[in-house]
């Protein structure tokens, strides 16, 4: 594999003064050779003021899909498809129940199922937007707890969550999403399905096969069995980059082999939830008595071999003007039109 397109987001300049519903100013996505180190930026995206909230709306990419010829991705509060061959936008979707948007799955007739993640939730819409189905992740009715007079697009947070869902995948004819919080992926087809993931809050949910590979915002890579739910730690970035600065967020996954894992890497943020971020605040108190609490690691993809527990690159996303990133695709998997 050479080619992979990059998804995340360019950070505002006054970022380090604001809190992440505030810090982004753009959605990314980057075209990258792994082997040259050759990269270009091939879509650049400004959500409508009429998608967002009025007061310094925060606009990145988040998890998307690539599905064929098309790329599927997500701002907070949008759906957008675009076609590979031109990146010209071929749909857009934009709801008053979206709010923190963190992933889309398209469907095989062209729709989409999308991790509401400010709501706690989890819908399927049609190709035209059409609200097709609702599941709330922790089994309840999301509307007991939300109002449909809202348009939540304009909400800048509805934090603290209380499951906070990331990322869709299906196995076979069932739908599955991973939740921070409770630290597992369940079945919202068959709710007697869960993944105990256990080690970290997880994000992606990549599926290879018959495996579902995670990985966990403090830098794990989980795979599971998908028919037996049996987990396996793969590896854990802390214990093979031995570093006190904060590695980042962990989010973004592509599996190159049996052996080889691209995982990425985002620059630590503020944020007010600290209580949620332990392993963060571990590493700033010892860079905070150097007075070295600037020096946290960049936005980055890493490669890793999983058999020698060991980094084998990394690949600096700054330089591209991205400063978050959220998923990681093959180009070689795309089909050409």
């Amino acid at each position: 594999m050479t080619d992979l397109y990059v998804i995340g987001g360019r950070a505002k300049p006054n970022r380090r003064n604001l809190e992440e519903w505030h810090g982004y100013e753009s959605g990314l996505i980057l075209r990258l050779n792994s082997e040259t180190g050759a990269g270009e930026c091939v879509a650049e995206y400004v959500s409508p003021p009429e998608t967002c909230p009025d007061d310094q709306p925060s606009i990145t990419f988040k998890a998307g899909t690539l599905s064929g010829d098309r790329l599927h991705v997500c701002t907070q509060t949008e759906v957008l498809t675009y076609r590979l061959r031109d990146f010209r936008r071929q749909n857009h979707i934009s709801l008053p129940i979206f709010n923190d948007v963190h992933h889309v799955l398209p469907t095989d007739d062209d729709g989409y199922l999308v991790a509401v993640t400010g709501l706690d939730m989890v819908a399927e819409l049609g190709p035209d937007g059409a609200v097709r189905r609702e599941w709330g992740v922790l089994g309840n009715d999301t509307w007991e707890r939300f109002s449909r007079e809202i348009d939540y697009r304009k909400v800048p947070t509805t934090k603290p969550h209380r499951s906070h869902p990331n990322f869709v995948f299906r196995t076979g004819s069932d739908i599955w999403v991973t939740r921070h919080f409770q630290r597992d992926a369940i079945c919202l087809t068959n709710p007697d399905r869960r993944i105990d993931i256990g080690v970290g809050g997880p994000h992606d949910g990549l599926v290879v096969g018959d495996r579902v590979y995670f990985t966990t915002v403090d830098g794990a890579v989980v795979r599971a069995d998908v028919n037996t739910g049996a987990v396996e730690k793969l590896l854990s970035a802390n214990d093979i980059v031995r570093t006190e600065q904060p590695l980042g967020w962990c989010r973004g996954i592509q599996v190159l082999d049996e052996r080889h894992v691209l995982v990425g890497f985002s620059r630590i943020r503020q944020t007010r939830f600290r209580d949620n971020v332990q392993w963060v605040k571990d590493r700033l108190k010892s860079l905070a008595r150097y007075g070295q609490s600037h020096l946290t690691k960049p936005t980055r993809i890493s490669c890793f071999d999983i058999e020698r527990k060991a980094l084998c690159w990394d690949f600096n996303l700054e330089d591209f003007g991205m400063n978050a990133v959220f998923s990681i695709h093959s180009a070689d998997t795309a089909v050409s039109h």
